[in-house]
């Protein structure tokens, strides 16, 4: 039996399209995460828009004051 372990070499055509694969896994995350902070910031606009219509917030006051 042999100690040292054997590794499999990729061809071209295979690292290529590992690459590439990778690429696309970076963009969908990117993609996801762009999404994601997307509807939170226009979640929190609606929210504080609602608020000051409603009369719980004055519309002048700064980001961060609201007492409850």
């Amino acid at each position: 039996m042999s100690d040292h372990p054997i590794y499999l070499q990729l061809t071209p055509a295979e690292l290529a399209a590992r690459k590439r694969r990778n690429v696309w896994i970076a963009l969908g995350l990117v993609a996801f995460m762009v999404l994601l902070f997307t509807t939170t910031f226009l979640r929190m606009m609606h929210n504080q828009q609602a608020a000051r219509q409603a009369g719980l917030v004055p519309a002048s006051a700064p980001v961060g004051s609201i007492d409850r």
